[in-house]
Protein backbone atom coordinates (compact mmCIF):
# COMPACT_ATOMS: atom_id res chain seq x y z
CA UNK A 1 0.00 0.00 0.00
CA UNK A 2 1.65 3.38 -1.01
CA UNK A 3 1.44 6.41 1.24
CA UNK A 4 -0.37 9.52 0.16
CA UNK A 5 2.69 11.80 0.29
CA UNK A 6 4.07 9.40 -2.15
CA UNK A 7 2.14 10.21 -4.98
CA UNK A 8 2.78 13.36 -7.16
CA UNK A 9 -0.25 15.47 -8.02
CA UNK A 10 0.12 16.12 -11.84
CA UNK A 11 -0.70 20.68 -11.54
CA UNK A 12 -2.15 20.62 -14.82
CA UNK A 13 -4.92 17.56 -13.71
CA UNK A 14 -5.74 19.72 -10.59
CA UNK A 15 -5.77 22.56 -12.43
CA UNK A 16 -8.61 21.18 -14.93
CA UNK A 17 -10.54 19.51 -12.14
CA UNK A 18 -10.93 22.70 -9.97
CA UNK A 19 -11.73 24.29 -13.12
CA UNK A 20 -14.53 22.03 -13.97
CA UNK A 21 -15.77 22.13 -10.44
CA UNK A 22 -15.57 25.86 -10.66
CA UNK A 23 -17.51 25.82 -13.90
CA UNK A 24 -20.86 23.36 -12.46
CA UNK A 25 -22.50 25.75 -10.68
CA UNK A 26 -22.58 28.26 -13.14
CA UNK A 27 -20.87 29.61 -16.59
CA UNK A 28 -18.02 31.93 -15.64
CA UNK A 29 -16.17 34.49 -18.11
CA UNK A 30 -12.54 33.37 -18.69
CA UNK A 31 -10.80 36.10 -16.41
CA UNK A 32 -13.38 35.04 -13.62
CA UNK A 33 -12.12 31.86 -14.04
CA UNK A 34 -8.43 32.14 -14.41
CA UNK A 35 -8.81 34.62 -11.08
CA UNK A 36 -10.24 31.61 -9.42
CA UNK A 37 -7.44 29.23 -10.35
CA UNK A 38 -4.75 31.85 -9.42
CA UNK A 39 -6.63 31.66 -5.72
CA UNK A 40 -6.46 28.71 -5.60
CA UNK A 41 -2.47 28.42 -6.22
CA UNK A 42 -2.09 27.40 -9.54
CA UNK A 43 0.99 28.45 -11.22
CA UNK A 44 -0.59 31.11 -14.06
CA UNK A 45 0.98 29.06 -17.13
CA UNK A 46 -0.89 26.28 -15.89
CA UNK A 47 -4.07 28.37 -15.57
CA UNK A 48 -3.68 29.74 -18.69
CA UNK A 49 -3.14 26.15 -20.25
CA UNK A 50 -6.12 24.85 -18.74
CA UNK A 51 -8.65 27.51 -19.90
CA UNK A 52 -7.05 27.03 -23.12
CA UNK A 53 -8.11 23.57 -23.32
CA UNK A 54 -11.54 24.17 -21.80
CA UNK A 55 -12.26 27.19 -24.40
CA UNK A 56 -10.84 24.20 -27.37
CA UNK A 57 -13.73 21.65 -25.61
CA UNK A 58 -16.45 24.80 -25.69
CA UNK A 59 -16.88 24.84 -22.37
CA UNK A 60 -15.34 27.89 -22.10
CA UNK A 61 -16.86 30.76 -24.06
CA UNK A 62 -16.91 34.55 -23.15
CA UNK A 63 -19.70 35.32 -26.21
CA UNK A 64 -21.65 32.76 -24.95
CA UNK A 65 -21.06 34.01 -21.26
CA UNK A 66 -22.10 37.13 -21.65
CA UNK A 67 -25.62 36.35 -23.89
CA UNK A 68 -26.48 34.40 -20.47
CA UNK A 69 -25.59 36.85 -18.46
CA UNK A 70 -27.59 38.93 -20.06
CA UNK A 71 -30.60 37.71 -20.41
CA UNK A 72 -30.74 36.22 -16.77
CA UNK A 73 -29.97 39.57 -15.41
CA UNK A 74 -32.88 41.36 -17.04
CA UNK A 75 -35.26 38.20 -16.61
CA UNK A 76 -34.36 37.61 -13.48
CA UNK A 77 -33.41 41.01 -11.90
CA UNK A 78 -34.81 43.66 -14.19
CA UNK A 79 -31.65 45.50 -14.15
CA UNK A 80 -30.69 47.85 -16.81
CA UNK A 81 -28.46 47.48 -19.75
CA UNK A 82 -25.60 50.04 -17.99
CA UNK A 83 -25.57 48.14 -14.66
CA UNK A 84 -25.38 44.93 -16.72
CA UNK A 85 -22.27 46.49 -19.03
CA UNK A 86 -20.68 47.03 -15.49
CA UNK A 87 -21.26 43.56 -14.60
CA UNK A 88 -20.15 42.29 -17.11
CA UNK A 89 -16.78 44.32 -17.06
CA UNK A 90 -16.13 43.21 -13.54
CA UNK A 91 -16.14 39.47 -14.75
CA UNK A 92 -13.49 40.22 -17.45
CA UNK A 93 -15.23 40.30 -20.75
CA UNK A 94 -13.73 42.03 -23.29
CA UNK A 95 -15.40 45.21 -24.36
CA UNK A 96 -16.22 44.07 -28.23
CA UNK A 97 -18.00 41.22 -26.76
CA UNK A 98 -20.47 43.51 -24.59
CA UNK A 99 -20.38 45.73 -27.19
CA UNK A 100 -21.75 42.64 -29.45
CA UNK A 101 -24.09 41.57 -26.95
CA UNK A 102 -25.25 44.92 -26.11
CA UNK A 103 -26.14 45.65 -29.83
CA UNK A 104 -29.69 44.04 -29.46
CA UNK A 105 -30.83 46.01 -26.95
CA UNK A 106 -33.63 48.26 -27.30
CA UNK A 107 -34.41 51.18 -25.35
CA UNK A 108 -37.90 51.37 -26.04
CA UNK A 109 -37.69 47.33 -24.48
CA UNK A 110 -35.68 48.39 -21.41
CA UNK A 111 -38.23 51.31 -20.89
CA UNK A 112 -41.39 48.67 -20.83
CA UNK A 113 -39.13 46.68 -18.48
CA UNK A 114 -38.82 49.63 -16.02
CA UNK A 115 -42.22 50.39 -16.76
CA UNK A 116 -43.77 47.19 -15.58
CA UNK A 117 -41.17 47.09 -13.32
CA UNK A 118 -42.71 50.13 -11.31
CA UNK A 119 -46.50 49.48 -12.23
CA UNK A 120 -46.02 46.40 -9.99
CA UNK A 121 -44.82 48.86 -6.85
CA UNK A 122 -47.31 51.50 -7.94
CA UNK A 123 -49.88 48.77 -7.01
CA UNK A 124 -47.86 47.51 -3.54
CA UNK A 125 -48.28 51.39 -2.54
CA UNK A 126 -51.09 52.83 -4.09
CA UNK A 127 -52.30 53.90 -1.13
CA UNK A 128 -49.88 56.19 0.15
CA UNK A 129 -49.11 59.67 -0.21
CA UNK A 130 -48.28 61.02 -3.49
CA UNK A 131 -44.90 61.93 -2.83
CA UNK A 132 -44.01 58.63 -0.99
CA UNK A 133 -44.71 56.70 -4.07
CA UNK A 134 -42.91 58.80 -6.14
CA UNK A 135 -39.66 58.43 -3.85
CA UNK A 136 -40.27 54.58 -3.53
CA UNK A 137 -40.64 53.98 -7.10
CA UNK A 138 -38.19 56.50 -8.30
CA UNK A 139 -35.28 54.56 -6.14
CA UNK A 140 -36.23 51.53 -7.10
CA UNK A 141 -35.61 51.95 -10.75
CA UNK A 142 -32.62 53.96 -9.84
CA UNK A 143 -31.04 51.12 -7.78
CA UNK A 144 -32.04 48.99 -11.06
CA UNK A 145 -29.68 51.42 -12.87
CA UNK A 146 -32.40 52.81 -15.11
CA UNK A 147 -31.50 56.49 -16.53
CA UNK A 148 -33.01 59.51 -15.25
CA UNK A 149 -34.95 60.31 -18.64
CA UNK A 150 -36.77 56.75 -18.24
CA UNK A 151 -37.31 57.30 -14.85
CA UNK A 152 -39.23 60.61 -15.10
CA UNK A 153 -41.29 59.35 -18.07
CA UNK A 154 -42.13 56.56 -16.01
CA UNK A 155 -43.09 58.91 -13.20
CA UNK A 156 -45.02 61.19 -15.00
CA UNK A 157 -47.22 59.04 -16.61
CA UNK A 158 -48.05 56.55 -13.75
CA UNK A 159 -48.52 59.60 -11.76
CA UNK A 160 -50.78 61.01 -14.46
CA UNK A 161 -52.98 58.05 -13.70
Amino acid sequence: MRDKSDVVADPYSDAMSMALYALAPRAKSRAELHAQLLKRGVEPEISSSVLDSLELQGLLNDLEFAHIWTESRRRQKKLSTGVIVQELRGKGVAQDIIDEVMQGSDLEEEYQMAFQLAERKYRSCAHLDHMVIYRRIHSLLARKGFTPQIIERIMRELLAS
